[in-house]
């Protein structure tokens, strides 16, 4: 699925982006699925998701994040999605030839009003052992600057699982790694961006006047182990390519997570956190 040039990019960047993934017929009708599974939701239960550390990036105005968990529980075209062969074969040019699902999260950021995410890793939330972790971003709409586009730190995944706040959610300050100073990466419908869990990300504040759609999936290597029991949900565990040489019997490791969203490294690695001028200066040397 992926060329050799694509994967070397995301190995030195810890991101890559594929366009087209989807045609725009399919990211239209996923799109149309998102927003009538928002509504259903929406008259059974608050459906936001804005983080409480989204203040700073959201400059103190009133946002919203409509938000599901684990939509293919939801609708069976999301199911249907997971295992789609356009989707599962970059993920498993990335991780290896066994895909496995961790959850799925439906975003969407109303116009004007789209709360942003401050930057952060997803390796605090979930944190495994190889870090095989891949998370896909499919666009479902547009989303350019204006509409709060997803922002990452390019190369910042060699740097290991850092030290997190954990105020509003595990974010990393937003003095030192502003939305605003990470790189763009702008997109169209159907386009898809897959990233480490250990690469930075966020994004930011939706101003424009359409709403920002995206389906977000984490995968892993069914082998990588779970560094403890955390963010268990139903359905975990599918295989959405490949088998499960586990046979379904891989635990979790008995360890215990600090309050910064990190633990004990193995062998002393360090866990140092590193500014977000630094981080973009080495990351981006010659590169992009």
């Amino acid at each position: 699925m992926l060329t050799a040039e694509q994967k070397q990019f995301f190995a030195d960047n810890g991101y890559v982006v594929v366009r087209g993934l989807l045609t725009p017929t399919e990211a239209a009708l996923y799109r149309q699925e998102s927003h009538d599974l928002a509504h259903r939701l929406s008259a059974v239960r608050e459906i936001d998701a804005t983080w409480g550390s989204a203040d700073a990036a959201a400059m103190g105005k009133k946002t919203q994040l409509l938000h599901c968990h684990d939509v293919h529980l939801q609708s069976a075209a999301f199911s249907r999605l997971l295992v789609n062969d356009r989707l599962t074969g970059v993920a498993a040019d990335l991780i290896g030839p066994n895909v496995q699902l961790h959850h799925s999260k439906m975003f969407i950021k109303p116009p004007e009003k789209g709360s942003p995410f401050p930057m952060h890793q997803d390796a605090p939330f979930f944190p495994h052992e190889n870090h095989s972790m891949i998370a896909a971003v499919l666009h479902f709409d547009d989303a350019g600057l204006e509409k709060g586009c997803l922002r990452v730190v390019p190369g910042s995944h060699k740097r290991g699982l850092m030290p997190h706040l954990p105020e509003g959610s595990w974010h990393l300050p937003t003095d030192e790694y502003p939305v605003s100073e990470a790189m763009p990466l702008e997109a169209k419908a159907g386009d898809a961006v897959f990233f480490s869990y250990l690469t930075i990300h966020g994004s930011g504040l939706n101003e424009s006047s359409e709403a920002r759609t995206t389906l977000l999936v984490q995968m892993r290597d069914p082998e990588d182990a779970p560094s403890y029991r955390t963010h268990e949900s139903p359905g975990q565990g599918m295989m959405l390519r490949g088998i499960d040489p586990t046979c379904a019997t891989r635990p979790a490791l008995d360890r215990t997570p600090g309050g910064d969203g990190t633990f004990d490294a193995p062998n002393g690695a360090s866990m140092a956190p590193v500014s977000m001028a630094g981080a973009m200066a080495g990351a981006m040397a010659g590169k992009m």
